[in-house]
């Protein structure tokens, strides 16, 4: 999970919409349903994100999934904050994405539902979340080695309310991970630049991200920190 940082809070669209905030989980579900504008907030979103799912990392529009607006603090619980654009990101699978998984490879918004602890949540609007997750080779994401108990249980959280060990997003983070290391050793045998090869899918391209920017930045380790020292500074 990286960190998203929001670049506006006053869109048109919301806020009208949030001149007169839904009181009720029922008002704010039935005013969600009716807004007309979430193609507009989504694009926004998506370019903020530079179209990463805020919770996987996953390219969503590679996978033919498409993705949904989710709301960080549901709104069921937090109606007043329905139309504000600090709780809004995307999350992968839409409705017609979530119908080519199993129930139990559902991630992401759609795992996590109406369900959420503001205690223990880890939201991905946190500058500091990245530091809570450990990637590994066999597709897994676990708490990151060096946290407290405390810490532990909230990367645990998230990682499990949002399925993130999801059989799908596990075979996928595998084959990224055998993908880079082939790239790697490919590379070092051939005495090739492993900085040129990080910075491919650490630097964006037309405002758009590789999937699992995390793993990759956790596997080139101090080779992608000089990567995006020079070449994306915004996302360190």
């Amino acid at each position: 999970m990286r960190p998203i940082k929001k670049q506006g809070e006053r869109i048109c669209y919301l806020s009208k919409a949030n001149e007169r905030p839904p009181t009720t989980a029922s008002d704010a579900k039935r005013r969600w349903s009716s807004f007309r504008h979430k193609r507009e907030i989504k694009d926004l979103l998506l370019c903020e994100q530079f179209r990463l799912c805020a919770y996987s990392e996953i390219r969503s529009d590679r996978e033919g999934m498409d993705y949904h607006i989710e709301h960080v603090r549901p709104k069921s619980q937090f109606p007043a904050d329905t139309f504000l654009y600090a709780n809004l990101v995307v999350s992968a699978l839409s409705d017609v994405g979530l119908q080519a998984l199993r129930t139990e490879e559902v991630f992401g918004g759609h795992a996590k539902g109406s369900d959420y602890d503001g205690q223990l949540f880890l939201s991905c609007l946190n500058p500091d979340c990245s530091r809570f997750f450990a990637y590994f080779s066999d597709g897994r994401v676990e708490p990151a080695n060096g946290l407290d108990p405390a810490e532990q249980d909230k990367a645990r959280y998230p990682r499990d309310l949002l399925n993130l060990n999801s059989p799908f997003l596990v075979n996928r983070r595998r084959r990224w991970w055998d993908e880079l290391n082939s790239l790697l050793q490919q590379h070092l045998d051939d005495d090739q630049s492993v900085y040129h090869l990080a910075a491919v899918d650490l630097l964006p391209t037309n405002g758009r991200l590789s999937q699992f920017f995390s793993i990759t930045r956790q596997f080139f380790g101090p080779v992608a920190q000089q990567v995006l020292k020079d070449g994306a500074p915004e996302l360190l």
